[in-house]
């Protein structure tokens, strides 16, 4: 008789049981990676790191870099006229015509800081904290399509199947916390274009996904006890689990197994830890005001905050993701929209960080997955008019924190902002920098998969973005 593989879905779905009580030993679990590298302690770096957490704030949908950062007078002075033919050479849009009418910024710029660096009047508070962070002006991808664009962008490959930043950091540095994930992950708005792809251990241990944390409810799924479960018909059900897990993995040596063991237990442990780091009703009014955040409600600034509280408990990395900033249409009103959910909470936690002592140890990260046109785009078929198009070859991200240096702006487009002119930072180099803040060599971390050495910054040759290094 066949006897069907017992996955970690039918504990999770059909043991009538919540992994809530689950009271696994810390050193077996440990133990049972044997030679594996556990996600439960801390691993030495390759050298002396800046950083020892990252939050990323990605941008989902690619803000306007021509609305916010990069300021070009002169789409203002040719507005309505077609971009040169030199400029956009053989460059073919999804939704334009090659030949379709500059389109000018639609706010007003200033200078701000010591540092004197330029910003959009939609940004009022980034520009309180602009002399802390580094403004990368020239940031270039190969995707121009949302989905393998923002899968590109976490995970250094366009497809789905490779582990996310996230997982390679947890890899390579194991964890600081006991009691809460490695890899957090929290979205504020309606989807990610790139899905779960976007946070996936792919063919690392699953034990390194991003844990994704709801806006309501439970935080986490499954690890509250079920209602009606007597604490007697709990500690039988575990027992026989963890009897099976073990078992399983004498057998086998499988990696899943022992994941699925440390998950048990990591469940255990948030039954007690994630209601406290949830619980916001300790944080001041100060605090609050700081970042426009009501603690029922869910929003960017609550997640912003609850982003500080997890770096505070030894989290290591946090994907906060913002949805909407897609602007095929009205890109005025998408970027002053969205700039009114995000500016706040981004600065404030900056301001945060820095007052508390934790910036010099947090890499912040901002930005998108690509940039937008120069030129309008405008349909009637579609309904679209006074937006911008997909634009993979020029965009800005911003970084803070973490041995970033502040005040520093770098890089540079062409006075259409089509083209990058000076200092071209692609996709690779952001991950190698992220890598070698927190102590990692981009060249070394290294998995072994299908008989290949695989790496996040994949082949190709990239580099560690010395300019805004301390």
């Amino acid at each position: 008789m066949n006897t069907p593989n017992i996955t970690r879905r039918h504990f999770f779905n059909d043991c009538a049981v919540g992994t809530g009580k689950i009271a696994l030993a810390s050193l077996l679990a440990e133990s049972a990676y044997g030679a594996a590298k556990s996600p439960n302690v801390a691993s030495p770096t390759h050298f002396e790191p800046k950083a020892k957490a990252v939050i990323h704030m990605f941008m989902a949908g690619a803000p306007s870099q021509l609305e916010l950062f990069d300021h070009k007078p002169m789409l203002t002075k040719y507005e309505g006229k077609p971009l040169p033919p030199s400029v956009i050479g053989g460059q073919r849009y999804a939704f334009i015509r090659s030949d379709a009418a500059v389109f000018g910024p639609r706010f007003k710029f200033a200078k701000h800081g010591q540092c004197g660096a330029e910003l959009s009047e939609v940004l009022p508070h980034l520009a309180t904290v602009v002399d802390d962070i580094a403004i990368v002006k020239s940031c270039r991808t190969t995707q121009f399509n949302h989905a393998p664009a923002q899968i590109f962008m976490n995970t250094g490959f366009s497809q789905p199947g490779r582990p996310s930043m996230g997982s390679w950091v947890t890899y390579g540095l194991g964890a600081e916390s006991r009691d809460l994930p490695s890899f957090v992950v929290m979205s504020t708005g309606g989807g990610i274009s790139g899905g779960a792809a976007c946070w996936s251990s792919g063919f690392l241990p699953s034990v390194y996904s991003g844990t994704r944390f709801r806006n309501t409810g439970d935080p986490i799924l499954n690890v509250s006890t079920p209602e009606g479960i007597t604490p007697g018909t709990q500690k039988d059900t575990i027992d026989l689990i963890n009897s099976l897990n073990h078992r399983r993995l004498k057998l086998d040596g499988d990696g899943e197994t022992a994941t699925r063991i440390a998950n048990y237990e990591m469940a255990y442990r948030l039954q007690t830890s994630a209601p406290e780091l949830m619980d916001l009703t300790k944080e001041d009014k100060a605090t609050l005001e700081l970042y426009g955040c009501d603690p029922k409600v869910p929003s960017f600034a609550r997640a912003c905050l609850l982003a500080r509280r997890m770096v505070e408990r030894g989290v290591r990395f946090i994907n906060i993701y913002n949805e909407g900033w897609d602007a095929h249409s009205n890109v005025e009103g998408n970027v002053r929209n969205n700039c009114k959910n995000t500016d706040q909470a981004s600065a404030a936690l900056i301001k945060d960080l820095k007052q508390r002592g934790l910036l010099d140890s947090t890499l912040v990260v901002w930005g998108g997955e690509f940039g937008r046109t120069p030129m309008v785009e405008a349909s009637v078929s579609l309904g679209r008019s006074m937006g911008r198009d997909h634009h993979p070859q020029a965009f800005t991200m911003w970084m803070a924190g973490g041995g970033i240096k502040g005040g520093v702006t770098m890089g540079a487009t062409d006075e259409m902002g089509f083209n990058i002119i000076e200092d071209e930072v692609h996709v690779a180099d952001i991950h190698a920098t992220i890598l070698h803040q927190l102590g990692m060599d981009h060249d070394r971390l290294s998995f072994r998969a299908a008989g290949l050495d695989f790496k996040l910054t994949g082949v190709e040759p990239c580099k560690v973005i010395k300019q805004i290094v301390a």
